[in-house]
């Protein structure tokens, strides 16, 4: 079956195709990081209003480079939750007006169990049962995966999650829009141990995080400080590290508990690179192995969309048909199991 795959939780538009047989045919995203970068952060209506603009485009794009028509879709799968009430709207109602108008079943798709499957999609992908890290801007959670739509809740933060630190951080050292990935590549140029800054809940023996009090540490640090670009380089290096180290010990501890030998990691934060070579390591000390999504499918994205909605169809989730539905901008990922 042939599974179109759309995403507009928040800032990205994604669209793809994803074949039961064949596998991934194609996908495409448009960033919005320039429409809101003006603003220093996402902008709700500016994000729905684009996600608009973008659909049908994207929807014609992928098409064509996966030569397929619209006769060949057998269902559609699209972002319901969690996410931004108006962007999932736009998502959600293209694509119950497309898969009510095609006749073919509409899925809808938590957005943190596309992101937990998306490693699946590697050519060496794990299998069940893993443990699980959704490292994003908006979420930080270690889970128990076993099987699609059977997942246990281990750990989460408390307060922001790890990209969110980074974003917010990086506002403070003046570093724009998006914050983190500026952060992480002014980081590959500091001088480590220079700045020294809390472990938040490293030693706490539970799977929970926090960030809220690293990112006040570096609130201190600067405040009536004019720091020059040697200074905020250390201050990231040091930075990024102390989130590493929790991250990184937090998921091992939680191989160690649920005595599973695999990690999958997701979300945006899994494409720092900082984080992945600690992991790695950190991983071949208990000989247990480390999986990721390819780095393009980190960020948010369709295929994804497309991969859980074509696996949930696969375990018989049911679907709608009536044009009738709803979108959650919270949604506790395990009552979205089954």
């Amino acid at each position: 079956m042939l599974v179109l795959g759309i995403e507009s939780s928040c800032d990205e538009t994604g669209v793809a195709l994803y074949h039961a047989e064949r596998g991934l045919l194609a996908h495409a995203v448009h960033s919005q990081v320039d429409l809101h970068e003006a603003y220093g952060g996402v902008v709700p209506e500016l994000a729905s209003r684009d996600h608009i603009r973008r659909l049908a485009p994207l929807l014609r794009k992928v098409m064509a480079e996966a030569g397929a028509g619209l006769d060949e879709i057998g269902a559609v799968a699209y972002t319901a939750g969690p996410g931004l009430a108006g962007a999932l709207l736009v998502g959600a109602s293209f694509a119950e007006s497309l898969a009510f108008s095609l006749r073919v079943p509409a899925l809808p798709v938590h957005h943190l169990e596309g992101h937990l499957l998306s490693p699946l999609l590697s050519t060496d992908p794990p299998h069940f049962p893993f443990v699980a890290l959704l490292a994003s801007g908006g979420h930080t959670q270690l889970m128990r995966v076993s099987a699609v739509g059977q997942y246990e809740l281990l750990g989460e933060t408390l307060d922001d999650a790890a990209g969110e630190a980074f974003d917010k951080t990086a506002k403070l050292l003046g570093l724009g829009y998006p914050g983190g990935p500026q952060l992480a590549r002014l980081a590959e140029a500091g001088r480590p141990g220079r700045y020294k800054l809390p472990r938040p809940m490293i030693y706490s023996g539970d799977l929970d995080f926090s960030f809220s009090g690293l990112k006040t540490a570096v609130l201190t640090l600067v405040r009536g400080q004019a720091l020059g670009e040697t200074d905020r380089a250390d201050l990231c290096v040091d930075f990024q590290a102390a989130i590493v180290d929790v991250l990184v010990a937090k998921s091992l501890l939680a191989l160690k508990q649920t005595g599973l030998q695999q990690l999958v990691v997701a979300g945006g934060v899994g494409a720092n690179r900082a984080l992945r070579a600690a992991l790695d390591a950190g991983a071949a000390k208990i000989r247990a192995r480390v999986f990721y999504p390819e780095l393009e499918l980190c960020t948010d994205n369709g295929a994804m969309i497309a991969f859980a909605g074509a696996m949930r169809l696969a375990a018989g989730a049911k679907t709608g048909r009536d044009g009738v539905f709803s979108v959650r901008p919270r949604w506790d990922l395990q009552l979205a199991g089954g």
